[in-house]
């Protein structure tokens, strides 16, 4: 019976159950499409016995690589197809056939470019998930909805054509559309054209420092559990092609410590929690680039490890607060709080996610985030471990206090309303058992790693300096709440580095188009006054009462004539000579 399937992609099913779910009017029927396929996928992944290429595809002379196994695809399509499971349980009570079949055909594109074996199918699976994942922001149905996600489409599409490109160049210098072999990484450079485009085509979509607005931008604006989904895929995919192609590349580690960093003081100030989210995934995302900078084999077990964990945990965040989000309306921070009296399970729901994000010991985060940190300081990056030991207490601020206790604790905000639907919850617990499950049974999530993993991390150095970092953010938030001096959270929009485009270049283009238009009026005003001095003139001449119609003496027109005739013998003489 394997045999039979053996050498399909596990994306192929959930692709295809998206199609399918466009055209069903039924809505149990799509949400079993959303549980089912993606363990039709395991199944998939699961009966695959070895490394290897599979499902070659030829077609107008070139050769399709869909399904490429290896150890490191092998970690991120389990913990897509995981992903894909959880959401499909968390949707199951939401009625829109726009983000059903959307959800699907995103994820299973995002599984689709993870097992892709050369760059063609890889741009087309990218491009797939730009396409597919915008309906999950347009779903909210809200104008500013629409508008975030065709600023998110934009740069999506942008992506993609940088990726196409760079694998133009590349082929035209290699001869080979290949991304790379069987467990080969770090295979591109970026010191080649088409490298660099390559670069940046991920840079753009895993929200480089100063490329990371859209993600700010979009993930918000989403559906409750549009943005559930949307973290889990696009910026994780674009870490597994910076990690296949471009590990070791050294600038890495240095953009990767500038997105720990950075996030922790906008995170901070933003009211909107689920921005507070979006903020917290730039920081997680800057752990894992910076460990494929370091390019050792415990850097990439580390950023592999990182990636499975951060989607189940973040997803686990994001999954409350879109639980908060259906039952009260909103997420800004000043409006919530004394939410634990009417939902006190998704409230313990989000403790376990604050934990497992911010690394306390026994939680996923902790034991994937060690391998991080210690292949960057025994490579002697010194002072990118230092930013990312600061980074790491800035996500126990944001990420582990600020969110529960705005949502939950804090103020009370007065709301009475009911704990999360069923599915919800359930989806939230299977999240929060993984969490816990993967930081006390380590050995399981280090067993899926690429490389093979010789590493402690519950040693009593590590544990006790963790700790002690931990109590000392808590004592810092703890001081400066008591004390009033926490920034206080308040109904305003906070801008980052997109007030470039929000308003100056905003600004910049309306006053162009303004000086545009009026010197197109000008310009019309001037070509009318010169077709009515032309039109006036030509009427003076030719008109009865004009001059060529008058008498005109014969003394007159004789020296005119005699003018013209020496004009003539001048210009004749200059050529003749």
């Amino acid at each position: 019976m394997s045999d039979l399937f053996m050498g399909i992609s596990p994306a192929i099913p959930v692709v295809l159950a998206g199609l399918l779910a466009v055209i069903l009017p039924w809505h149990y029927a799509r949400k079993v499409l959303m549980v089912l396929s993606p363990l039709a996928a395991l199944f998939l992944l699961l009966i695959t016995p070895q490394s290897g290429v599979y499902g070659v595809v030829e077609m107008a002379g070139l050769s399709f690589e869909t399904y490429r196994l290896d150890n490191i695809s092998r970690v991120w399509g389990l913990v897509f197809i995981i992903a894909a499971f959880l959401n499909g349980i968390y949707a199951w009570h939401e009625k829109d056939r726009m983000s059903d079949p959307s959800g699907l055909i995103y994820a299973g594109a995002g599984l689709g470019a993870v097992f892709a074996g050369d760059l063609l199918t890889l741009f087309f699976f990218w491009e797939l998930t730009a396409i597919s994942s915008i309906f999950l922001i347009f779903a909210s149905r809200k104008g500013e909805a629409y508008r975030a996600g065709l600023r998110y489409l934009a740069i999506s599409v942008l992506s993609g054509v940088l990726l196409l490109g760079g694998a133009v160049m590349l082929y035209n210098t290699t001869g080979s559309w290949a991304f790379g072999g069987v467990g080969d990484v770090g295979v591109f450079s970026i010191d080649t054209p088409g490298g660099m485009l390559l670069f940046l085509a991920f840079g753009i979509k895993c929200a480089f420092p100063l490329l990371h607005n859209w993600l700010q931008d979009a993930y918000p604006k989403a559906t409750a559990t549009g943005a559930v989904v949307l973290s889990a895929f696009t910026t994780k995919l674009a870490i597994y092609a910076l990690a296949r192609g471009f590990a070791g590349t050294e600038i890495l580690i240095w953009i990767g410590a500038i997105m720990t960093a950075f996030p922790v003081f906008f995170a901070v100030v933003e009211n909107d929690l689920r921005k507070v989210l979006a903020y917290s995934l730039n920081n997680q995302l800057g752990f894992m680039v910076c460990a494929i900078g370091v390019g050792s084999e415990l850097a990439l077990n580390g950023a592999a490890a990182h990636a499975f964990v951060h989607i189940i945990y973040k997803g686990l965040l994001f999954m409350t607060m879109g639980a908060v989000l259906m039952r009260v309306g909103t997420t800004k921070a000043s409006h919530l709080g004394g939410l634990y009296k009417s939902m006190p399970l998704t409230t313990v729901f989000c403790m376990i996610g604050g934990a497992a994000i911010s690394a306390f010991p026994l939680f996923s985060g902790f034991v994937a985030k060690a391998l991080t940190l210690s292949a960057v300081l025994h490579e002697h990056h010194y002072i990118p471990w230092l930013i990312l030991v600061f980074a790491s207490a800035g996500v126990l601020e944001h990420s582990g206090i600020k969110i529960p206790y705005c949502a939950f604790f804090g103020h009370d905000g007065g709301h009475k309303v009911k704990e999360a639907p069923f599915n919800m919850l359930l989806a939230m617990g299977l999240a929060s058992f993984l969490c816990l499950y993967l930081g006390i049974n380590y050995g399981a999530l280090y067993n899926l790693l690429p490389y093979a993993v010789e590493y402690q991390p519950y040693t009593y150095d590590h544990v006790v300096g963790q700790m002690q970092l931990l109590l000392a953010a808590l004592f810092a938030f703890t001081f400066l709440m008591r004390f009033k001096l926490y920034p206080a959270e308040k109904d305003i929009t906070i801008l980052d580095t997109d007030w470039i485009y929000r308003k100056v270049l905003d600004g910049a283009a309306r006053w162009s188009c303004a000086m545009l238009d009026r010197l197109g009026g000008a310009m019309d005003q001037g070509w009318a006054g010169l077709g009515r001095t032309i039109r006036k003139g030509l009427f003076n001449l030719f008109s009865p009462a004009g001059s060529f119609a008058r008498d005109v003496p014969s003394g007159i027109m004789a020296v005119w004539s005699t003018l013209l005739l020496a004009v003539v013998l001048i210009v004749a003489y200059i050529y003749a000579s």
